[in-house]
């Protein structure tokens, strides 16, 4: 099969998926096993893909051009092969913790559920393998859209507040930014095509270059960056498995990967590095990185923790992409992929606790590691990684991170990574230690024995948090991806 065949396979397969669940969806069983097959099916078509890109292949096709330089179309480069990959992989196993989660704790519109989810797979993929602003930017808004229901899904009033809240931060920030950006820079160049070494140098001036890297960045709201960031803890009113998506597989990461693309093939690495009109990008996602985590310093309730931790990551990649050299681009990169596995598996742990103890506050884990020694061992593995401490995912690509603040002489960045990882030890490692060191008069719980969450749980959270562990053992593959991004 061609790549461009492929390609459309990839997008067709979860469309095809949400069309069949949502005509088996009164059946449960029909339902997971459709969920599973068509997440299984996705995963393999856009692992066909890889050895083309490997090989330094694009597989490309194009649609239909709306005019001359606007066309809807799709190329497959590294960073999209590492996105789609995440993506897909990680969908089989949220599908496996959905259907132990909603088998466990319940809940209306399960089938809308399990449709929403299976868009916004198809959204996420169509971000991954956009090969123009234009594409990107439709599949953007849609995953937009077509998580809204997820965020909502329970229907209580806080959870409408929040998904409120989530459409009116994602929606506007992507109106009257971003797609203002977009028009400027068609009307500018004739193109939004993605090319190495961007399209906007020596085609505009250096301020309208300044404010035109202003709208898209701000404009990329679900990257998340302060100021814009207010609707990602306000989704955490959503269940386990959204947060899941929200993090770690296509939402969150829709958005860093959007900031890497435009920093990438639309301004080009030497224009962010040489014009000192992007300096400004540095200080957003340092302070971004620092006042995030801070914040996660003074959160109980353990999801909101996670929320503020993952503001914090995300301007990880940010940060790797302002300082646009080869070592920074290669972290920030990775960070995708490994801040993917690390979160995911946290906040699949933070719905394990729910499902088996109904806790949802760190100060109630008080010796829970004792009853869910499998859930919260996982829970150390995502924090060690998080944190960037080997033998785990995320010390490879602040690895790279640091070497990229080397490589830009400035140490202030340098001790903003230090302080940031200090930071993640001081929010994850005291829930840890609650959870299998308790002190002092704090209440343990009365229950004795082993009490995991249900057996599907426990399966999707050890492979993310071996997935953890076996990116730092494997990195060789990440590397080799990404190699032609930066000339490494």
């Amino acid at each position: 099969m061609s790549g461009g065949a492929l390609i459309l396979l990839a997008l067709a397969l979860p469309i095809a998926g949400a069309i069949l669940l949502s005509i088996v969806g009164r059946h449960q069983l029909l339902r997971e096993a459709t969920s599973l097959i068509v997440s299984m099916a996705l995963c393999a078509t856009v692992a066909a893909l890889v050895p083309d890109v490997m090989a330094g292949g694009r597989p490309a096709i194009s649609l239909f051009e709306f005019a001359p330089g606007l066309a809807f179309a799709f190329e497959v480069e590294p960073l999209g092969m590492l996105f789609a990959l995440l993506a897909s992989f990680l969908w089989i196993v949220t599908t496996l913790y959905t259907i132990g989660y909603m088998r466990a704790n319940g809940g209306p519109h399960q089938t809308r559920f399990h449709v929403c989810f299976s868009i916004a797979l198809a959204c996420a993929v169509g971000v991954a393998f956009a090969g123009n602003m234009l594409t990107l930017f439709f599949f953007y808004e849609a995953l937009t859209l077509s998580t809204y229901p997820l965020v909502t899904h329970s229907g209580t009033e806080e959870a409408r507040r929040g998904g409120r809240r989530y459409l009116a931060i994602l929606l506007s920030t992507s109106i009257m930014l971003l797609l203002l950006a977009i028009i400027w820079t068609w009307v500018e160049t004739g193109t939004l095509d993605f090319r190495p070494g961007g399209i906007l140098m020596g085609t505009v001036s250096e301020p309208v270059m300044a404010l035109l890297l202003v709208l898209y960045i701000f404009g990329v709201g679900k990257a998340a960056l302060m100021p814009f960031h207010g609707w990602l803890p306000a989704a955490m009113v959503a269940p386990a498995p959204v947060s899941a998506l929200l993090h770690a597989v296509a939402v969150v990461k829709a958005g860093v990967f959007t900031v890497m693309k435009i920093v990438l093939y639309i301004f080009g690495l030497d224009a962010v590095r040489d014009f000192a009109s992007g300096d400004w990008l540095l200080y957003v996602a340092g302070a971004t990185i620092l006042i995030a985590s801070l914040i996660a310093l003074r959160q109980d309730n353990l999801k909101r923790r996670l929320a503020y931790s993952t503001i914090s990551q995300l301007a990880y990649v940010v940060l790797g992409a302002a300082m646009a050299n080869a070592h920074a681009v290669m972290g920030a990169s990775m960070h995708i992929a490994m801040h993917g596995f690390a979160k995911i598996t946290l906040f699949f742990c933070a719905g394990a606790i729910f499902t088996a103890a109904r806790k949802t506050e760190i100060s109630q884990l008080n010796g829970i590691g004792r009853q869910m020694p499998i859930t919260m061992g996982a829970f150390a593995i995502g924090s060690l990684a998080l944190i960037g401490l080997p033998p785990f995912a995320g010390a490879w690509s602040k690895y790279y991170l640091v070497l990229g603040t080397l490589d830009e002489g400035s140490y202030a960045l340098l001790a903003v990574l230090l302080a940031s990882s200090l930071l993640n030890a001081l929010y994850f490692l005291p829930i840890v230690v609650r959870a299998f060191f308790p002190t002092g008069g704090a209440p343990v719980p009365a229950a004795s024995g082993i009490a995991e969450a249900p057996t599907l749980l426990l399966i999707a959270i050890s492979i993310t948090a071996l997935g953890s562990i076996a990116l730092f053992a494997y990195p060789q593959f990440l590397f080799n991806l990404l190699r032609p991004l930066v000339g490494l």
